[in-house]
């Protein structure tokens, strides 16, 4: 898939360069594109390396998480919803460790330890799988709630907002919380009403009703105040959760005698790894959509929808956040070039940089993790594990929208 459209780039490009050659008589147009070519190559290899210092530190800090044991304790506290949600997987099945790990993992940003425990999650679920060809309804339950991207701890994005010199990386902390929750919500919902899952078990009225509430209390509070105020306290709870978080980890490290010291330097090197390795991949996807800018191919859509949104009378600043959110469920590393180039261009702080970072946030890619997860145990019939992975990208890009107009508008 994303083959195809780094392809799609490149061809769109030339053919609409050649039409504004050839039929408007604009003899820049190809220069403008090899200079845009030339130019995000540098970008993109300026951006991974500015990368590298923000990335080592958050990934030190996560890793302490990790091995003082705060995933563990997340996933002891969520076993009993997911025995109740998957109820064909017998109690005490390693099934379920490995898919609390996993979504835990996903929630505090562990991206590289996420990966392999919903491969290991999705074998064992195959164990239990009377049809190995086609996804059981605990595997497509397992998958959407993955592609819905619970994210409590999204440092990915608020390390590109300060490589963009954001004056505030996580003032979008809370915005991404709600709009990830929405769509968490939303694939539940879509694959209980398929699988008859009764959401109303008392087990699972309480561990929604709870998270819910939370939900709740956040966005009451905060429409109670003006925008400024809002703007100003969303910056100062994101930052006390956050830094919270970081003294919770090394606090628990310290009690349980663990080297965090040791474990942030581990983190940090990989952090650091990271930061080298996505140097071609972003290269690439910067690149295809530099050429595409330049030729003018994105402006051609961008502007034919918002003649559609002038027509209806909207406020039409959400368009320059749409190449985000249209490539979200197909390329993770596509939507996070488009989000790049969203902040490169209107910047971090503008209204199209934040929401571009809260619609990044606040779902998984879900054809990629269609591909990984049931590819590495063969299922070739998902059944509506799709239509539901859609459904759940939908609302949270709808919920991403909603929110930025609310605390940014």
């Amino acid at each position: 898939m994303l083959n195809i459209i780094w392809i799609f780039f490149f061809l769109t490009a030339f053919v609409t360069a050649a039409f504004k050659l050839l039929v408007l008589g604009d003899q820049q147009v190809f220069a403008q594109i090899m200079s845009a070519m030339f130019k995000l190559a540098k970008t993109a290899f300026e951006i991974s390396i500015g990368l590298t210092g923000v990335l080592s530190l958050w990934l030190g800090i996560m890793k302490i998480g990790e091995r003082s044991g705060f995933v563990d304790l997340l996933t002891r506290g969520l076993t009993p919803l997911f025995s109740k949600l998957m109820p064909e997987v017998p109690k005490n099945h390693p099934a379920l460790g490995s898919i609390v790990m996993n979504i835990s993992a996903n929630a505090l940003g562990l991206d590289n330890a996420a990966t392999p425990l919903g491969i290991k999650a999705m074998r064992e679920l195959q164990s239990l799988n009377p049809s190995p060809d086609t996804a059981s309804n605990a595997q497509i339950l397992f998958l959407v709630i993955n592609t819905s991207a619970v994210t409590l701890f999204p440092v990915t994005i608020f390390t590109y907002r300060a490589q963009f010199n954001a004056e505030n990386p996580t003032d979008v902390f809370i915005p991404i919380l709600i709009a990830t929750y929405i769509s968490t919500l939303a694939g539940l919902f879509a694959v209980a009403s398929v699988q008859k899952i009764n959401l109303m078990d008392k087990v699972i009225m309480a561990y929604l009703g709870s998270f819910t509430a939370l939900i709740v209390g956040v966005i009451g509070y905060f429409s109670s105040l003006e925008q400024q105020q809002m703007l100003q306290q969303s910056s100062l709870v994101s930052n006390v959760i956050l830094f919270s978080l970081v003294i919770i980890f090394i606090s628990r490290a310290a009690w349980l005698r663990i080297n965090a010291y040791e474990a942030f330097i581990d983190g940090a090197k990989e952090g650091f790894k990271t930061a080298i390795n996505i140097i071609p991949y972003l290269v690439a996807m910067l690149v295809a959509i530099g050429v595409f800018r330049a030729s003018g191919a994105l402006d051609l859509i961008a502007n034919s929808i918002r003649q559609l949104v002038h027509w209806l009378s909207w406020d039409d600043r959400f368009i320059d956040a749409l190449p985000t959110a249209l490539m979200k469920p197909f390329s993770g590393s596509g939507a996070r070039a488009m989000m790049v180039d969203t902040m490169q261009t209107h910047g971090a702080d503008s209204f199209a940089g934040r929401l571009a970072s809260i619609v990044q946030g606040s779902t998984e890619t879900t054809f990629y993790v269609l591909a990984v997860y049931f590819g590495s145990v063969d299922i070739k019939n998902i059944r509506h594990a799709a239509a539901c992975g859609i459904i759940a990208d939908f609302s949270g890009i709808l919920a991403a929208i909603f929110v930025a107009y609310w605390f940014f508008g």
